[in-house]
């Protein structure tokens, strides 16, 4: 049988296949960031996979960027979350939280409280992002952390994470990329920074390895995970030399114990390669710098998914948007039978439609 199919050991996770579904925003939570029921049937239908991992999250409100994005912060939260993982659990998959604090990428208007939002600095980062209120906006200029507020935010995550595991989550994975708050530290351009949290590449990496040692002291390395993406331009990110600051990076992260490494690589999403070099060689460096277990997402089809199982390079691998349209996704990937296309108008927008009512395939 195919490795795609067979169980597969991620850390402290003990999954029924090597199929995961990536973390997709999809913004159905409320305005309080509170998980929905259609959200549990979204997740139960997706179940067969061998790992869900949970749409990012943001670990206080001050972590919120986007319009309806779920949190872990609060009880109510919690509780949303525990009856998502509970159907979860009860089809065989194993579920992960993204832990997702967007830093400088947040409008106001998507916000539950009117502080500004942070960044390693206080560069405006350029683009523009949706709003329910006032459609498409810019970004405001953030505040930049103080050195005190970052190693508090430490101590946010670790919070988060044992709300997680509390949630009934089997573990968390820390979003280290897309152009978020631990991917602005990580970049140069998004971090001027003259304190031990910038300047050099020790002290751009410093923050995301203090987040993922305390995580892990907290509720283990083996529900540990950690998401980069070193050749991706997203959300305005231009790290000089992303390949040097991630080695760095995964060489001062103890890889051989964390759950794994997951690997966002440029595809259809985000198609730029930032000084990075071609996908196949950019994925071969990082395999050579993690110890332990490496997953990847971009573009993977059922061929190159088995390809990568089969050499090595990965133990696990990720599907994104074809979960959208697909709750069967790995039935259909096990028969060879096709693939349903989704509607990218319906990513974002509230309520069912676009969401939970993908059907099976019916032959």
């Amino acid at each position: 049988m195919s490795k795609l199919f067979e169980p597969v050991r991620l850390g402290a996770l003990q999954l029924q296949n090597a199929v995961v579904m990536a973390p997709l925003t999809r913004s159905r939570a409320t305005v309080n960031g509170v998980p929905q029921s259609i959200a549990r049937e979204y997740y139960e239908q997706r179940a067969t996979a061998g790992l869900l991992i949970a749409e990012g999250t943001q670990p206080s409100a001050a972590g919120q960027g986007y319009a309806r994005t779920p949190g872990i912060h609060t009880a109510e939260q919690v509780a949303g979350w525990r009856a998502i993982n509970d159907a979860a659990h009860d089809k065989g998959a194993k579920t992960v939280l993204q832990l997702m604090h967007v830093g400088r990428i947040a409008h106001p208007l998507n916000r539950t409280i009117p502080d500004a939002p942070v960044a390693p600095s206080a560069i405006r980062p350029a683009g523009q992002m949706w709003t329910d209120q006032k459609q498409m906006q810019d970004f405001p200029t953030p505040r930049a952390l103080e050195t005190a507020e970052v190693k508090a935010l430490v101590d946010e995550f670790v919070a988060a994470s044992k709300l997680a595991i509390e949630a009934g989550f089997d573990g968390v994975e820390i979003h280290a990329a897309n152009g978020y708050l631990h991917n602005q530290f990580l970049a140069s351009n998004s971090n001027q920074r003259d304190d031990e949290y910038g300047g050099s590449v020790a002290n751009r990496i410093r923050f995301t390895v203090e987040t993922a040692e305390a995580i892990s002291a907290a509720i283990g390395a083996g529900r540990t995970a950690i998401r980069i993406s070193p050749g991706h331009m997203f959300n305005d990110i231009a790290d000089a030399n992303p390949v040097e600051t991630h080695v760095a990076l995964l060489d001062a992260l103890a890889t051989k114990d964390l759950a794994y490494v997951h690997l966002m690589l440029p595809d259809a999403f985000a198609p730029q390669l930032n000084n990075a070099g071609d996908v196949e060689t950019l994925t071969k460096t990082i395999r050579a710098h993690v110890k332990g277990n490496l997953i990847a997402a971009g573009g993977y089809t059922k061929a190159k998914a088995e390809a990568a199982l089969d050499s090595g390079l990965l133990q696990a691998v990720v599907f994104g948007r074809p979960f959208i349209g697909n709750p069967d996704l790995v039935a259909r990937l096990k028969n060879d039978w096709p693939l349903a296309e989704a509607n990218p108008d319906l990513f974002y927008t509230p309520g069912p439609e676009g969401y939970t009512d993908y059907p099976a395939y019916a032959g």
